[in-house]
């Protein structure tokens, strides 16, 4: 809303801008007429340039043209008035960043303000030239044209500086996260595996000694093993940082063939090149997939799993189907490995569907852009 109410201000300004230099080049042109008998013609043109500011910021290079064109217009029709519309041009011209274009459709003026003076009555070359010089000095034209260069200098620093901020602060909080999971990594791990330790030491003393281990004591030992498995494979994802090389597509054949020796008929289809993929793009196929096949070990009690990764120009689709005990009316339930998938892909401006299919088991869809951004 805030950069709509900016962008309607600004058209209101830009509105302004142009009206208040019309209304100027009239009002200096008041008190000429045009020995040639073309007065329409030439206040015509002359405010036709001054309107044509409104869209400065839209379409610069067509702004300078169309400047340009009636200032030899009005010029060449009789009317000797600075060419004021086309100094803004430039300077609109120059803060968009089109210093070539504007610099040879300068030259083009310098070179027909003289003969529009000459084609205009009867001047000889000086007169035509001292002429052309008033309508467009050309230290008028460098300041204009040095006005925008400075402007645009100073706002490409400042989106730089934005964008330095964004990065600190994006790497200030990896740092943090990190810091984050070492410190949950070094202390519930060890907490955790002391519990273990003692319920699988105190079930193996009863089983010695022949007595009958209490439910609850068995139980403290699988949730104990189960912590510890569900604390590693979260807390990966956090700890993966530059100690350890990135993971992406190409390490994608080592998690398959992990899950074939857990007994998993696991397959990965690769289709299409396409360009070279953007780093986090990469990174999220990685998890993705390593994240899907995890559960698929885990959870499904699945014998088959299949993975296929599409690659075309703009567009990268994941998908991950397993033949596990999800039926399709099942809900699945969003545990921390399917909201960090979509965290991720979402990030990336992506689409993630997960749920059980039709005929039994469970797929993981994504489709991820990676259109690069000039």
């Amino acid at each position: 809303m805030t950069e709509a109410r900016a962008g309607v201000r600004q058209r209101y300004a830009d509105g302004a801008i142009a009206l208040g230099v019309t209304a100027a080049l009239l009002i200096t042109a008041a008190g000429s007429r045009p020995e040639t008998g073309l007065a329409v013609l030439a206040y015509g043109l002359l405010a036709a340039g001054g309107l044509a500011l409104v869209v400065r910021r839209r379409v610069p290079r067509a702004v300078l043209a169309v400047t340009g064109a009636c200032a030899i217009g009005h010029q060449a029709a009789g009317l000797d008035v600075p060419v004021v519309a086309y100094l803004f041009a430039v300077y609109a011209a120059v803060r968009a960043g089109h210093r070539t274009v504007t610099a040879v459709v300068s030259v083009l003026m310098l070179a027909a303000l003289p003969v529009a003076a000459l084609l205009s009555g009867p001047h000889d070359t000086g007169e035509a030239f001292a002429r052309a010089r008033g309508a467009l000095e050309i230290a008028w034209l460098v300041a204009a044209a040095a006005a925008g260069e400075a402007l645009r200098q100073a706002e490409r620093r400042a989106d730089e500086a934005e964008r330095t901020r964004e990065e600190v602060a994006r790497r200030r909080a990896d740092e943090e996260r990190l810091r984050i999971a070492r410190e949950l990594h070094d202390s519930l791990t060890h907490q955790i595996s002391v519990v273990k330790v003692q319920a699988e030491v105190a079930v193996h003393v009863a089983r010695r000694r022949g007595e009958e281990v209490p439910a609850a004591l068995l139980a403290i030992q699988e949730a104990g093993r189960e912590a510890s498995r569900e604390l590693r494979a979260t807390l990966e994802a956090l700890r993966d940082d530059d100690t350890a090389p990135p993971r992406g597509l190409a390490d994608v054949p080592e998690l398959v063939s992990r899950m074939r020796s857990l007994g998993v008929d696991a397959t990965l289809t690769v289709e299409g090149r396409g360009t070279d993929v953007p780093a986090a793009v990469d990174r999220t196929v990685y998890r993705i997939v390593q994240e899907s096949l995890t559960n698929v070990a885990r959870h499904s009690g699945a014998t088959a799993a299949t993975v296929r990764i599409d690659r075309g120009p703009e567009l990268l689709a994941v998908r991950v189907d397993d033949d596990g005990r999800a039926a399709p009316a099942a809900a699945p339930v969003a545990g921390l490995g399917l909201l960090g998938m979509r965290e991720r892909v979402t990030a990336l401006g992506g689409r993630l569907a997960v749920g059980p299919r039709d005929g039994g088991g469970f797929s993981v869809r994504a489709e991820l852009p990676v259109e690069r951004t000039p």
